[in-house]
């Protein structure tokens, strides 16, 4: 009876001692962070799929998207939006967001450049860049502050100024947009859904699930324009170590090779 009861007392003592031990390996454990992530639209396919690939390495982080137009953003995080890491598709908004005092220093980690997109079914027989200035054809753009609509302003200059179409071209083509979005995948919904005749976007926006919907017309490269995508860390970001290390998983040949896959040019 003794040496039942001593056993019995040893075994609750022994159970007392594993329960204020508790569970090591919870305890060791990395308490889940979650990482917000503003970034420009045209980025959207391309960063949905390198944060899939990121968390699989480092599961206890958890990515969060923001996606818009840069210039929208910019302003929101102005305005207290709270933001761990900001990719631009412009410098001048990378710029805004450096000098208000949000960012620390960015990185370029991809570019991109422009092309024309027509809907499958054409119905304006659009087969050159010069059919874009016949009357009352419909054409989409961003808006000026986007940054693909400032790159699609400085392709109409370039052109503007070549014999091959000169101010003529380009003033019949401005009258012809019918409507200015506050990002490029408005654009892109617009033209493939036969809402506009045309639309200027970024290559990269012509992705496998709308490549069936759209035609497109290449910009040659002399009067087309090289966007340059800047990535930096934000000054207010309670998780500094978590961003960077993502900024850098971006920058990595794992990073850089998804980037390749979406047809964005490498960073020089």
């Amino acid at each position: 009876m003794k040496l039942t009861r001593l056993a019995v007392t040893l075994l609750a003592t022994l159970c007392l001692l594993l329960a204020a031990c508790g569970n090591p390996t919870a305890e060791n454990k990395p308490s889940p962070i979650s990482l917000n992530v503003f970034a420009a639209a045209s980025l959207t396919e391309a960063f949905t799929e390198i944060s899939t690939s990121y968390q699989q390495e480092h599961p206890n982080i958890h990515i969060t998207y923001n996606f818009n137009g840069s210039q929208i953003l910019v302003q929101q995080m102005q305005n207290g939006a709270n933001a761990d890491l900001f990719a631009s598709a412009d410098q001048r908004n990378m710029q805004k967001a450096s000098s208000a005092g949000l960012v620390n220093k960015p990185e370029v980690f991809a570019r991109n450049k422009l092309v024309v997109i027509l809907p499958a079914a054409n119905p304006s027989n659009i087969q050159t860049l010069k059919d874009l200035a016949r009357a009352k054809t419909k054409i989409v753009v961003a808006a000026q502050a986007v940054p693909v609509g400032k790159y699609t302003l400085q392709v109409l200059d370039k052109l503007g100024k070549s014999p091959d179409y000169g101010t003529g071209y380009v003033e019949a083509v401005k009258k012809n947009i019918v409507s200015e979005e506050e990002n490029v995948k408005a654009v892109v919904q617009k033209v493939q859904l036969g809402e506009a005749d045309a639309g200027f976007v970024y290559s990269t926006d012509v992705t496998a699930n709308v490549a069936q919907k759209l035609h497109t017309i290449d910009i040659p490269d002399n009067f087309n324009v090289i966007a340059e995508y800047p990535i930096a860390v934000t000054k207010t970001t309670q998780h500094s170590a978590e961003a960077q290390s993502f900024l850098d998983y971006i920058l990595s040949d794992k990073g850089q090779s998804v980037l390749t896959k979406y047809r964005f040019l490498a960073p020089k």
